[in-house]
């Protein structure tokens, strides 16, 4: 069996006129690339043989980019790989007799080479991308037509939400008029970035990917459920909770993912921070994403997530919807959002210092209903809706506190019987007692905030 991984350079620059073409840099675009490929290449164990680079500059940058300089023991110059023919490279490949050989070289060269070897290559392989390709054969000289499979495909969109967002439209819809007389554009717009955000959860190497598509789920519910609110309708309400489920189930990685981004943030004292390295608790939670990772991963992949998200499609782009929501009248939203804001008034006046964390997250949730209500006609609501997510940001920063202290408890709860964890127990329950601490201060904070009315 061979290895073939196929890396095209980064993004090039074309500004300087003077410059022969093998001259050229990348550009900054090309220079941004670089990192979260680096790292998903790295993982996928294509610096582990032998690297052939093309000796033009922008292939050598992104050989420098890529790999760190400490690790390029294995790094070869091959000025036979600035070419655009993929038969120059073919040729060259039947002469070598390595199992692993990572090529980092020039479109079309790359992309035909690839066209050659599989019988359904990708129709494109934009700069940066990568490809792992496999090989039954026992000699290079072997290699042919229809001989490869490919094992991994990957572009900087699908491994950095900042290339993935560089270019992405944006619902033209005009800002001034209420949702309520666009919904169905709305949420066919919130539908597609779920699926567009779909490849880039899955792969897992950016944690902004999930908490996007998070975001774009929550407000396909949010519209859909205010909708509801108002119309009562029984086909929409119960296909927003399918959606609900499928929101719910990235919960805890979310949670986790927040955890460990600030375990790596947060300026811990000396004996804290020797404590969670003594005690492995990067390494467990890190562990813990994993894992929720690979049941993400089989929900998306799943006939029934795939069922339900055909469903939800059929219906937001029905003429039942569009029905409904012609009904809806201004009046009907400001009725709705009256009543919603008398509850959580009601509620909120309740709150003290005594009260249990169950009745702060059951306000959140009202406030978020509030808020999307208000965000049917936000010409209206306008100038309630930045103190609305100020309320709401504070009772997020409420509910992240609750769930790491839980998460930090359980975890030194698992290790506090173990043989010389005296000191990591006792790192740990500083940084728990620092969280309660800021828990309780933003507690305080979101019982002066009152009700909304």
């Amino acid at each position: 069996m061979k290895h073939l991984y196929l890396i095209r350079h980064a993004k090039s620059s074309w500004a300087d006129d003077g410059l022969r073409d093998h001259q050229r840099p990348l550009n900054n675009r090309g220079l941004k690339q670089l990192a979260p490929m680096g790292r998903a290449i790295r993982a996928d164990g294509a610096f582990d043989g032998t690297v052939y680079c093309s000796n033009a500059t922008r292939a050598q940058q992104t050989l420098e980019g890529l790999i760190p300089s400490n690790h390029q023991h294995a790094v070869k110059l091959a000025p036979v790989l600035y070419t655009f023919n993929h038969e120059v490279v073919l040729d060259w490949l039947r002469d070598r007799n390595e199992d692993s050989i990572t090529l980092i070289g020039h479109n079309p060269a790359l992309e035909d080479l690839a066209g050659l070897l599989l019988k359904h290559a990708p129709d494109t392989f934009p700069t940066c991308s990568y490809m792992h390709i496999t090989l039954p054969i026992e000699h290079w000289r072997e290699i042919g037509k229809n001989r490869g499979r490919l094992e991994r495909f990957l572009t900087p969109k699908d491994v950095s939400y900042e290339q993935f967002h560089r270019k992405r439209t944006k619902i033209r819809i005009d800002e001034h008029s209420p949702l309520a007389w666009h919904i169905p554009e709305s949420l066919l717009h919130q539908y597609q970035r779920i699926r567009d955000l779909e490849p880039g959860v899955l792969q897992g190497y950016d944690d902004e990917f999930l908490h996007q598509y998070r975001i774009a789920i929550r407000r396909s519910r949010a519209i859909a459920e205010a909708v509801v609110d108002i119309s009562g309708d029984s086909d929409l309400r119960k296909a927003v909770k399918s959606l609900k489920r499928h929101g719910q189930a990235t919960s805890r990685l979310r949670d986790l993912h927040v955890l460990l981004g600030d375990l790596a943030q947060w300026p811990l004292e000396e004996d804290t921070r020797l404590a969670l390295v003594s005690s492995g608790a990067r390494s467990y939670f890190a562990n813990l994403a994993d894992i929720e990772h690979q049941e993400l991963t089989k929900r998306l992949s799943s006939g029934q997530y795939r069922k339900d998200m055909d469903e939800w499609y059929q219906l937001i782009t029905s003429r039942h919807l569009k029905k409904i929501t012609r009904k809806l009248a201004i009046e009907d939203i400001h009725k709705a959002l009256k009543k919603h804001i008398h509850k959580h008034d009601a509620v909120a006046r309740q709150l003290n210092e005594q009260s249990p964390d169950d009745h702060f997250h059951d306000l959140r949730k009202r406030l978020k209903r509030i808020r999307y209500l208000a965000e049917l006609n936000k010409p209206a609501f306008h100038d309630r809706l930045r103190p609305l997510k100020h309320r709401q940001q504070r009772f997020g920063d409420f509910q992240d506190l609750h769930v790491q202290i839980d998460m930090l408890l359980a975890f030194r709860n698992s290790i506090a019987t173990e043989p010389d964890m005296l000191a990591p127990v006792a790192g740990l329950n500083t940084l728990i007692s620092d969280l309660a601490v800021e828990k309780h201060r933003v507690r305080a904070d979101i019982l002066t905030l009152g009700g909304i009315a």
